[in-house]
């Protein structure tokens, strides 16, 4: 550990920022306005202390621009949970009054005291993953938005509505042979086709996403849509981007217990009783139950085998589910050279 720590409260306007030593000593402190020139600035003001590393409080979140621009700038960073750094400055005796500076020395001691801080690393390919995959979601999110949304307008038009899922080309369909017969179903006639041209927009933003994940995925020489059936460029940018290193897991069990697939026990006495765990990354653990649910749909995959073998044991169809689901701890390998989820 670096003899001096530089915990960092980020902020949308400015930057604040306390040094301490070893022995938790405050050194010293800055603030700083978020500008262009505020690494330059932190970084003449920490001159002093050349053996330093800097906290950054949610360097995943409000400090991700701060912590990759000081990573950038060669200087060692780590990542302080904003949970971790709000226990802290609780615990800590004599003033804790929520402000600024004490929230950076409260990021600063988190950090020191941390047996295992958890380094900021330079973005790489994984981001660019992980980019594309949020706005595949935003914009499925949002096609789903407009075809609900459609569904209700066609309520009001065609007795009992549409009962399943609807495409850009039923409902251009559908709305076709629609006569309006009063003032008001023709101005929801055109307010569905609105509604039409939104999904037929949003489509083609979504075909041309799915490209771009497509050569992404390529880019990054990751073999696992190869090695796991039910994974396209779209699962797998999503595990890639979430996952980024998965050295970083000293198990297998680890990284379960991080995907949201390791159970969790609730026993009592003599009874072993095992729950559905809702901790974890829920995008990643959605991204592992939509791969399972492909795998038992195909009768020829190695995951229905599994599956159908976890109910001959004697298991539901949800614990053979949540067991295939497990399965993926196998798959977490690591790229020497690279260290990629592959």
């Amino acid at each position: 550990m670096a003899a001096v720590m530089i915990g960092v409260d980020p902020h949308k306007g400015s930057h604040t920022a306390v040094a301490i030593s070893a022995d938790e000593r405050p050194l010293g402190r800055r603030r700083v306005r978020a500008c262009p020139l505020q690494v330059e600035q932190l970084a003449a003001w920490a001159q002093a202390w050349p053996e330093r590393t800097w906290a950054v409080e949610g360097a995943a979140g409000l400090g991700h621009l701060l912590a990759q621009q000081l990573v950038a700038a060669g200087e060692r960073v780590v990542d302080v949970p904003p949970k971790l750094a709000a226990r802290v400055r609780l615990l800590q005796a004599g003033d804790t009054s929520k402000n600024d500076p004490n929230d950076a020395l409260s990021v600063a001691v988190a950090a020191l005291r941390s047996k295992a801080p958890r380094p900021v690393l330079a973005e790489d390919h994984a981001v660019v993953l992980k980019v594309w995959s949020k706005r595949h979601r935003d914009l499925s999110r949002a096609r789903n938005q407009a075809a609900c949304r459609l569904h209700a307008v066609l309520c009001d038009l065609v007795p009992g509505g549409i009962p399943r899922e609807i495409t850009a080309a039923q409902a251009a369909r559908i709305l076709g042979q629609i006569m309006p017969w009063s003032a008001a179903a023709e101005a929801r006639c055109e307010l569905a086709a609105e509604f039409l041209a939104d999904i037929r927009h949003l489509d083609a933003q979504r075909a041309g996403i799915k490209k771009k994940l497509a050569a992404a995925v390529t880019a990054a020489g990751t073999s696992l849509t190869r090695r796991v059936f039910g994974v396209g460029p779209v699962i797998a940018a999503t595990v890639i981007g979430d996952v980024r290193q998965v050295s970083r897991f000293p198990s297998r069990d680890h990284f379960a217990a991080y995907n949201g697939t390791a159970p969790v026990e609730v026993s009592s006495g003599n009874r072993k009783i095992y729950r559905l765990s809702l901790k974890g990354n829920r995008r990643l653990n959605h991204a592992i139950h939509m791969a399972a649910i492909t795998q038992i749909r195909h009768k020829h995959s190695d995951g229905r085998a599994y599956y159908e073998r976890k109910i001959a044991e004697g298991k539901t169809r949800k614990e053979a589910l949540r067991c295939l689901m497990g399965t993926w701890q196998s798959t977490a390998t690591c790229c020497p050279g690279r260290r990629v989820f592959v």
